[in-house]
């Protein structure tokens, strides 16, 4: 156990250690309560800003299901095989204490990005299954709405839907640059099933 303290704070391996030992607080956290698991999430849209010059950098997050699943669920499935890995194929070389060590950490991390998206694969599954329970998205879509926050293509906002009961909140953006103010009426035309987002255009009448 000493043997493997010392590994685990090695100079190679202190980061990966660091890492997991934050994911373990964390889940301690949520377990008695403190936080809940949307608590550090991702949202692309929002974080990104919608810039089209980060649509790549977005691309690369998405391809690792990161905003498909929650950012703590990726991280920890990412944090548990990249200390593993590290510490043994460090101990295994024996290059836990030496800049040589420091320099596989990138690689090591590359490829527990890869583990991390394949053992989240039943997640996206899940969340999304658990989204479409949640958003009616099939029945909204071609309803008008009324903006209550004001929206564009890089602008998430909020919209009503009138039912018989209590009116249906969305979270919307637009699909093109045009920007909806608050209070005018717009049509649903589409659902991000990846980001719970609503489409919306302007409503015109003849």
């Amino acid at each position: 156990m000493q043997e493997l303290l010392q590994a685990s704070f090695s100079y190679a391996n202190v980061f990966a250690s660091g890492l997991l030992i934050f994911v373990l607080l964390y889940w301690l956290t949520v377990l008695v309560g403190v936080l809940d698991l949307s608590s550090l999430d991702l949202d692309l849209d929002a974080d990104l800003g919608g810039d089209a010059s980060l649509d790549g950098l977005e691309g690369v997050l998405v391809f690792f299901h990161l905003g498909r699943v929650p950012l703590m669920i990726f991280l920890s499935f990412f944090a548990l095989p990249f200390w593993a890995v590290s510490v043994g194929v460090n101990y295994a070389l024996g290059t836990a204490s030496s800049w040589v060590g420091l320099l596989l950490m990138l690689p090591l991390m590359v490829f527990c990005l890869f583990v991390a998206k394949f053992l989240t694969y039943p997640f996206v599954k899940l969340f999304q299954a658990m989204i479409k329970e949640e958003a009616p998205n099939a029945a909204l879509i071609g309803q008008v709405c009324t903006v209550l926050l004001p929206a564009n293509n890089a602008q998430i906002g909020q919209a009503a839907v009138k039912t018989k009961g209590s009116p249906v909140l969305l979270n919307v953006k637009t699909s093109q640059e045009s920007l909806i103010l608050k209070g005018d009426t717009a049509v649903v035309i589409d659902y991000l099933p990846e980001t719970n987002l609503y489409l919306i255009e302007p409503y015109q009448t003849l």
